[in-house]
This record gives structure tokens, C-alpha cells and sequence, in this order.
């Protein structure tokens, strides 16, 4: 077997996901998951040379394909980033909002996640070693009315990144979450024009809107060991949106 990490990077065919595996690709193996945008994939692939799955992490069959995929592909796996996530369908009211996209939301943006981490985990124990990242959002403590499931999966995901910290850092295994802020995807076009203007109107310390390259380049520290006694630690990558001033 190849000394070379190997990493899986889920949700990677765009956004901030394929940022992360274009940055990761430069010396590890890459396992690059997504859902439904096979020629996205595989683009990435002829980018970077990744190996492509497709992987609904919603679905534990599929979370556990993915582990096997990757175990017999390479037998080692140093690295996993929890990144895959959606964003509500239609963005409505909280107190309009469905019980069907908060179940949707949850299933995807938290439970698949957590239960993943908790497959990638147990493999990693068997060689005492490991770094695990959380993708979250601002949004894991910052309210937005209009897509309140949204939230909720991302509070709960970071508690999710504190607890496995918590469990695994005795066991050698590195937990981290990243918190990116407003990042230029599709995930935000709709609303883009919005968020430009508040940025100018000074929401930022740093009035620019953030990129999947600047939340790439804080994996990058995390999987180089630049943070390996920072356990549990949390990186804003948001312009500095969580400063408080008056």
C-alpha cells in the first residue's frame, strides 16, 4: 500500500467541496463523493485525478458503500471532511415552513454526517490516527428566519464536531470544524445581490465575500498538522462576521 494519506471530501463536485479536493489533491489521495452532477464530478476527476463515488450521504447504505469503497481502494484513510450539505428547497417563514424539508435538511446536513464520522472513526481507531473536519456555517449560531431547518441542522452539526473531539482526541483522532461564512457558491446565487450589499454596507471587517479557496486553505492547515494540538478547535472562515463591535 502507497504511504500517500488518502482523504475523503463529501458534497465535492462544487462549491466549497471541490475547493477543498482541488487543494487536497496536491498530495493526498482523494475520494471525492457527490449526488447528482455526475459531469461536475467528473470534471473534478480529469482536474485532479480524484477517484469519484456517488454517494446521497442521507443514506446509510450509501455512507457505508463509501467507507467499504474507500477501504478496499486504498486500505487507509487519514483524512475525512464532512462537507456535502443542501440548502432548503424554497426558503419560507419559520412559522411556514414544512415538516418534510426540516426532516430533509436534518437527514442530510446532520445525521448523515455524524453517522458517518462515527463509520470513519471506528476504521481510523484501528491505526490510532486521523484528523476529521466538520464543514458547518455562521449559520450554526446566527439566525435566519427564512430557512430556520437550516440552522438548526448546523447548530446541531457543530455539536456534533465538539462531542467526536471530545471522544476521540485520547484515541489520536483529530476533530476540527470550520465555520465559513458568506462563500461565493451556487448555493447562494439567489441571494447573492443581498449579501453584496450588506458587505459594502460594512456587515464584514473584510468587505469582500469569502471563496471555497480561503475554507480549502484552512483544511489544508488542518491536514498538513499545522493544528495538531488544537483538538476540538473551531476556525471562523467568515471575514471576521463573528467579531462583536460597537
Amino acid at each position: 500500500m502507497s504511504e500517500q494519506p488518502v482523504a475523503i471530501v463529501t458534497g465535492a463536485s462544487r462549491g466549497i467541496g471541490r475547493g477543498i479536493a482541488i487543494e487536497l489533491a496536491r498530495d493526498h489521495r482523494v475520494v471525492a463523493t457527490y449526488r447528482g452532477r455526475l459531469d461536475a464530478a467528473e470534471s473534478l476527476k480529469a482536474q485532479t485525478g480524484c477517484e469519484i463515488f456517488r454517494c446521497d450521504i442521507a443514506s446509510a447504505e450509501d455512507r457505508r458503500a463509501l467507507i467499504g469503497f474507500t477501504r478496499e481502494k486504498f486500505g487507509r484513510l487519514d483524512l475525512l471532511v464532512n462537507n456535502a450539505g443542501i440548502a432548503p428547497r424554497e426558503r419560507r417563514d419559520v412559522l411556514e415552513a414544512t415538516e418534510e424539508s426540516f426532516d430533509e435538511l436534518l437527514r442530510t446536513n446532520l445525521e448523515g454526517p455524524h453517522f458517518l464520522t462515527q463509520l470513519a472513526a471506528n476504521w481510523m481507531r484501528e491505526r490510532g490516527s486521523g484528523r476529521i473536519v466538520f464543514v458547518t456555517s455562521i449559520s450554526a449560531y446566527t439566525s435566519s428566519v427564512n430557512r430556520a431547518e437550516y440552522c438548526i441542522s448546523k447548530a446541531g452539526l457543530s455539536m456534533s464536531a465538539q462531542v467526536y473531539a471530545d471522544r476521540l482526541a485520547p484515541e489520536g483522532i483529530l476533530v476540527f470544524e470550520i465555520r465559513p461564512g458568506i462563500i461565493a457558491t451556487d448555493m447562494i446565487e439567489k441571494v447573492r445581490a443581498k449579501y453584496e450589499e450588506k458587505i459594502a454596507g460594512g456587515l464584514l471587517p473584510q468587505r469582500r465575500m469569502g471563496t471555497p479557496e480561503d475554507v480549502a486553505r484552512a483544511v489544508r492547515a488542518i491536514a498538513g498538522g499545522l493544528l495538531d494540538y488544537c483538538a476540538g478547535q473551531v476556525l471562523d472562515v467568515d471575514g471576521g462576521f463573528h467579531l462583536r463591535s460597537l
